[in-house]
């Protein structure tokens, strides 16, 4: 590509794609509302509120791809989530459809199910039951990129990423859990995929104790190589939390017992 735009650049998995995607590219342009660090060899960096539309349409042209991690990734009070996850996520389509519909890979969540409990083996053909309103924020991004792709075309990765960090935190994260190196894997299958759909793909690494069927990942040639099994002694040893606890019980942890947030 020539210029890859990554949104939400100065969060945690934003920092890690402007480390680790430079050769996908000629350029990264990487937007954030917060702070970011100056522009090095091969980068833009643009300041950009995903809420604000003419500021989005600016940002969008010149890209051949997008790896959107913007806007709210937690649970907010449900202004702060309409701006940044649902304003912010049509203001981008919009955009793009405006600028040759480049190829989106769209950063949802495994909080689209977190109702689900443990037990449970899902396919992404299953009814969403997402456990608060950034839950609810991230199937309103899946059903928005499915439209575009059935109105207009517009190709879309919907990536349901379960947790991912240098290694998992707890019993649940064994199950969730996505390794830096496949999470930079999966992007690069996405991009380079010669055609791509409007598939959903968990984003979960090749974990024994995983709930997910991952078999839409192959579609891309995509198999993640990490498991969280090797952290299984380590995790162990931590304290069991009781077994009636949102942790224990359901996919989606503790977000389930998130109250709804007034500010």
């Amino acid at each position: 590509m020539k210029r890859l735009l990554i949104t939400g650049a100065a969060g945690t998995l934003g920092k890690l794609a402007r480390a680790r995607l430079g050769h996908m590219a000629d350029v990264l342009r990487l937007a954030d509302i917060a702070d970011m660090d100056p522009a090095g060899d091969g980068e833009e960096v643009v300041p950009c509120d995903l809420a604000d539309a003419a500021a989005v349409h600016d940002l969008v042209q010149g890209c051949d791809g997008i790896l959107h991690l913007g806007g709210i990734s937690v649970e907010r009070s449900w202004d702060q989530i309409q701006r940044g996850n649902i304003t912010g996520v049509y203001n981008l389509y919009e955009a793009a459809r405006a600028h040759g519909h480049p190829r989106i890979l769209f950063a949802t969540s495994n909080h689209t199910i977190g109702y689900y409990r443990q037990d449970q083996v899902l396919r992404v053909t299953d009814p969403v039951k997402p456990d608060g309103l950034y839950g609810v924020s991230k199937c309103f991004g899946e059903a928005m990129a499915s439209m575009y792709h059935s109105k207009f075309g517009q190709e879309t990765a919907l990536v349901r990423i379960g947790s991912c960090l240098d290694k998992p935190r707890d019993r649940r994260m064994m199950s969730t859990w996505l390794s830096p190196d496949d999470f930079v894997s999966l992007i690069e299958c996405v991009f380079r995929a010669p055609m791509l759909g409007c598939p959903i793909i968990w984003g979960v690494s090749d974990n024994n104790a995983g709930w997910w069927n991952t078999e839409t990942a192959k579609l891309i040639g995509w198999r993640p190589k990490d498991n969280s099994e090797i952290f299984r002694v380590e995790i162990e040893a931590t304290p069991r939390p009781p077994a009636d606890a949102p942790q224990s019980v359901y996919q989606g942890g503790v977000f389930t017992a998130e109250p709804i947030h007034k500010t």
